[in-house]
């Protein structure tokens, strides 16, 4: 008997959660032994949140990527692997992706491995435009644990012949999104750079990147890279002030750098730091994405009535 198709989500958060939706929404997604739709496997290291992916219509394993001996199941398992799990919290390397690597190896590797990392390995570009050819130049610990497994990565799909395609993503809303509403920053508000010193922000909604990663599994080119930002062109303090706008709330005040250091926690300031307006092209040409919210305020207005505020 011919297996189902077997996807593997390895890190079934948010993203990962949204992209099971819209598995379910295009009927990919078909549950039961008999059914010759998608089976989609979710590696957790919480058995508290068994039953949510269940009900999300994925079959939950239990793994841990810092305890290899525990994962020893997914070798094998997949013919498509999104690896949205973020590396650990200090050092430079990324050991939790190499271990994974090492353990799709074990078998016959996975036909497709998508990687989400992050804008922030181009680090500051001063404002300028950044394409996926741009060389890296990560800048802080936590940009270069994500350059460290888009190499790994790149090196290992060279061996196996895995057709690998990294998503470098920026910031990740969507107005129901645990800590990724761009209301509550202005809620709390939290101040934005003076304008002779602000620098550029990007994001991508939640639901869109969700469509981009499933993209990515079907079109994604190998060992390709892929900038995964909206249309957003605003200097950050002008985009929390359309926000403000749109919420009927006060727009935040505006702060020098040198106060900035006064008041916000070293990783605020990371961000901060970092400068640049991303080029998309390669994702709608090459993945054939339409962006359903092609910048914060387009989703904040799509609000039902009173929902934005």
């Amino acid at each position: 008997m011919k297996r189902r198709p077997t996807l593997l989500i390895v890190g079934c958060g948010d993203v990962g959660l949204r992209v099971l939706r819209q598995l379910q929404q295009s009927r990919l997604l078909r549950a039961g032994p008999n059914s010759q739709g998608l089976r989609v496997l979710a590696l957790t290291s919480n058995p508290q949140r068994l039953g949510e992916l269940r009900a999300a219509g994925a079959t939950p394993l239990l793994g841990n990527l810092d305890d290899p001996t525990t994962l020893g199941r997914l070798s094998g398992l997949a013919d498509s692997v999104l690896h949205l799990a973020p590396p650990p919290l200090q050092g430079r390397t990324d050991p939790r992706t190499r271990v994974l690597l090492q353990v799709l190896s074990r078998r016959a590797a996975p036909a497709r491995f998508v990687y989400m990392s992050t804008t922030g390995v181009y680090g500051d570009c001063q404002g300028q435009w950044v394409s996926e050819s741009r060389p890296v130049n990560p800048q802080t610990d936590r940009a270069r644990r994500r350059v460290d497994a888009e190499q790994a990565v790149r090196a290992w799909a060279r061996r196996t012949g895995t057709v690998a395609t990294l998503l470098r993503v920026p910031g990740i809303y969507a107005p129901d999104r645990e800590g990724g509403d761009p209301r509550d920053r202005v809620r709390r508000r939290t101040p934005s750079l003076v304008p002779e010193e602000d620098g550029y922000t990007n994001h991508i909604h939640a639901d869109d990147l969700a469509r981009i990663v499933l993209a990515a599994l079907h079109h994604g080119a190998p060992l390709r890279a892929y900038n995964t930002s909206d249309d957003g062109l605003l200097r950050t303090g002008d985009h929390y002030d359309h926000v403000a706008d749109l919420c009927g709330l006060p727009r935040p005040a505006r702060i020098t750098w040198a106060q900035a250091r006064e008041q916000l926690s070293p990783m605020q300031l990371s961000f901060w730091g970092e400068s640049r307006r991303l080029v998309n092209r390669r994702m709608k040409a090459e993945l054939g994405v339409r962006l359903r919210y092609p910048t914060v305020e387009r989703a904040l207005e799509a609000l039902p009535a009173g929902r934005a505020a």
